[in-house]
């Protein structure tokens, strides 16, 4: 007799955070489908209550930006997050991750590249990106305890927080779900110790001493917003993370909760880190908060600062590892995961004790924007022409007989959208390179605008008649 499932919550042994998550890419059968869309939010506060957040909301003081301009920008760039949260309801609807969605926008052949690119490869760099910077931090922690961080001490403490992380990548999905709401409340507790210090000595009224006007202003402003963007834009994979949702989940809560999460808390910590920089010289953060914390919350705050970047990364790891399944490497997904993190701990250490590598993959990863903001357009565009309805069953067939086949096995549509979209999006880039429309627009970076907006309208134009009616949703 088959077990009876109570609804909103899982059947025994299915998707519960003392076991290692069973499901990869496979498509998920109602019966095993649980939870509420309010389970989102601390997943997605929980990335943006971190390091990294602060630091950016610095970066726009640095630019030149006075403090009402850099709050503006701020604001602005996490609108992005209504995106994420309007990609999520796909989730449901298929009952299958975001790698697997986008086969019907490029196809099962072409969706294997996407997945290979904007996938696998950034994530694993944003992985190493990320870990090095919680090294630095944790580096900083054991010194305040007393001991000289080494060679062996770093690649030790390096080893501690990869396998921290992963171990969380491993178990997956409901561990994920389970651990982000105390994360989401400690980081909450540590910030506000930092922002009361921060509040205090915060200058309101801050300007530059020579304010920025005129076009040298529009491209500060462009390049803050597409700066601040390019954290919700690198997150088109957020239907991970609510493809076990009831597929009657209602999906302006989907989109509410998952935008609301990234927005708030990546506003409110940016611009805390905004306000600090009105006072303190942010081109080393994490040593310029140092110098406002009380002495003794300096290993806490530290601490704050690893766990974080924990909580962005086992998200991160756990998506690289379904982008690898979706490439077709046959793995198992928690497999996976241990591959992509390896790879990544590998690119860390080598970074940190050989090379200025990271240097590179963070020039490289500032062009993201370029590929993630048409890849992200073109989801989008396509859940609106199949009004959020996917046959999640129909989206594993990879067979040529198959619905999401097309022309041998890519979409001519979202292939060539995204591929002109992202070519003319880069001639408009003013940031590790100029582009030529950037250098004939005085520096002023449209590739954010230029790159979605294309996307979105040749993809539409090009998918007018192949979607003659809404996918049924397989159950």
């Amino acid at each position: 007799m088959a077990a009876s499932i109570t609804p909103g919550r899982p059947g025994p042994g299915v998707d519960v955070p003392t076991r290692v998550e069973s499901h990869g890419i496979d498509h998920i059968p109602d019966s095993e489908r649980h939870g509420h869309p309010r389970e989102l939010f601390a997943v997605w506060a929980a990335v943006n209550v971190n390091y990294l957040s602060l630091v950016v909301g610095g970066a726009l003081v640095l630019m030149g930006l006075g403090l009402a301009q850099a709050l503006a920008v701020i604001g602005v760039g996490n609108l992005f997050w209504l995106l994420t949260g309007f990609l999520a309801i796909s989730g449901p609807a298929a009952g299958a991750p975001s790698e697997v969605i986008t086969r019907a926008m490029f196809g099962v052949r072409g969706n294997r590249v996407n997945n290979a690119v904007a996938g696998w490869v950034i994530s694993v760099c944003y992985f190493a990106l990320n870990l090095a910077a919680a090294a630095g931090a944790a580096f900083a922690l054991v010194e305040e305890a007393g001991m000289p961080a080494s060679t062996g001490v770093k690649i030790a403490v390096v080893l501690v927080i990869a396998a921290v992380t992963l171990a969380i990548g491993v178990y997956g999905h409901a561990l994920i779900v389970r651990l982000y709401l105390p994360i989401t409340l400690a980081l909450t507790a540590v910030f506000g110790v930092v922002a009361y210090a921060v509040l205090g000595r915060a200058d309101f009224h801050y300007a530059p001493d020579v304010p920025l006007t005129g076009t040298g202003l529009w491209a500060v402003l462009l390049a803050g917003v597409t700066l601040i963007a390019a954290g919700p834009l690198s997150y088109t994979t957020s239907a991970d993370f609510s493809r076990y949702l009831p597929a009657t989940s209602s999906r302006g809560a989907v989109i509410g909760w998952t935008a609301f999460g990234g927005f708030l808390s990546s506003v409110l910590v940016s611009s805390l880190g905004a306000l600090a920089a009105t006072v303190v010289d942010m081109t080393d953060p994490q040593a310029a908060l140092r110098t406002m914390l009380p002495g003794w919350f300096t290993p806490v705050f530290l601490l704050a600062l690893v766990l974080g970047t924990i909580a962005i990364n086992a998200m991160t790891a756990y998506s690289a590892g379904l982008a690898l399944q979706a490439v077709g490497v046959r793995i198992r997904r928690s497999r996976s995961v241990l591959v992509d993190g390896t790879v990544s701990v590998a690119l860390t250490l080598y970074a940190l004790l050989v090379s200025n590598f990271l240097d590179t993959v963070s020039d490289v990863l500032q062009l993201t924007v370029v590929l993630l903001g048409p890849a992200m357009a073109v989801y989008a565009v396509d859940i609106v022409l199949r009004r959020g309805r996917y046959d999640g069953r129909a989206l594993m067939d990879e067979t040529p007989a198959g619905p999401f086949w097309y022309a041998a096995g890519v979409n001519p549509a979202g292939a060539v959208a995204v591929l002109v979209a992202a070519g003319a999006a880069a001639l408009c880039v003013d940031t590790a390179y100029t582009g030529p429309v950037a250098r004939l627009a005085g520096g002023i970076d449209l590739s954010l605008p230029v790159g979605m907006v294309l996307a979105a309208v040749l993809y539409a134009a090009l998918m007018r008649g192949r979607v003659t009616a809404p996918v049924t949703t397989g159950r």
